[in-house]
């Protein structure tokens, strides 16, 4: 069977994309990670399904899966990448688009110059709702791992965007050993479901540089929901304004909440690569 798709990326933060509308395509957690090696496949770090509608109050549904297989809740840049790709191929010419993810429904927005502001919802610190198993709910919460044979305790913030994240703020981000210990978070047994790991390193009250290990996809060049909850969390320890450039190794990305039950928004570029057919 030949697959039509279309490769995108949001500053480097790369996708499959298909186009569900029109009929049901269903893909084994295998299929999707032979789809996603680099040599053998297509390579991506999350493949997305745009789908017709489930419910009145969404133009579409939004499905999202790591490059290992495994079913992901939310992805920001993905979503300013859906939103190109429903005008780009006149699925609809509605500005702005709500769509349905897992969880959640987010509203796209898409601007003169062509990147797209994403209403993200709000960030949940609630312990339970991202999961994250505590005694007791805090802005700061320490873990020990093990790095090299040596246990070492990490200070971070724990928050969902929909889906779960621990922002660690760094000195220097580029001697920071995100791979490792990314890892030992993100398997750590106090998050039952993973969780991404991301490394805010602060500017100034406007501006952060951040890397993040994205659960089921290792390090990616961006990270949409990383960049919200690392403003989420700056913001909580009031570190941080309400309007924050954030420097992720693939480009820029402006992140603003307001705090309280506001929703965050986050706006950057969406872009096109190529399109294709493979055969599964």
């Amino acid at each position: 069977m030949k697959l039509p798709f279309t490769k995108m990326h949001g500053l480097g933060n790369d996708f499959m994309v298909l186009d569900l509308t029109s009929g049901e395509i269903e893909l084994s957690a295998e299929q999707i990670r032979r789809l996603s090696h680099r040599q053998f496949g297509i390579g991506f770090d999350q493949l997305l399904q745009i789908k017709s509608p489930s419910s009145l109050d969404v133009d579409f549904d939004y499905r999202i899966y790591n490059a290992d297989g495994d079913e992901a809740e939310h992805c920001g840049n993905g979503a300013r990448c859906l939103a190109k790709f429903v005008y780009d191929n006149g699925l609809s010419n509605k500005n702005p688009l709500a769509v349905k993810t897992l969880n959640r429904i987010l509203f796209l927005d898409t601007n003169e110059n062509g990147e797209v502001t994403v209403d993200m919802g709000s960030p949940d610190f609630e312990p339970a709702n991202i999961p994250f198993q505590t005694d007791q709910e805090a802005q700061l919460y320490t873990l020990s791992i093990e790095l090299a044979g040596i246990s070492r305790d990490l200070e971070f913030v724990a928050l969902s965007m929909g889906n779960p994240h621990a922002v660690i703020s760094v000195e220097d981000l580029a001697n920071t050993a995100v791979k490792d210990i990314g890892e030992a978070v993100g398997k750590h047994p106090d998050f039952p479901e993973g969780v991404n790991v991301g490394f805010m390193q602060i500017l100034s009250h406007n501006e952060i540089n951040l890397r993040v290990y994205e659960r089921g996809a290792g390090e990616t060049l961006a990270c949409g929901t990383g960049a919200c909850a690392a403003v989420a969390a700056g913001r909580l320890l009031e570190q941080l304004d309400d309007k924050v450039k954030v420097n992720l190794t693939g480009g820029q990305l402006t992140v603003s909440w307001q705090r309280s039950e506001s929703p965050v928004l986050i706006t950057g570029p969406a872009t096109t690569v190529y399109e294709g057919t493979i055969e599964i």
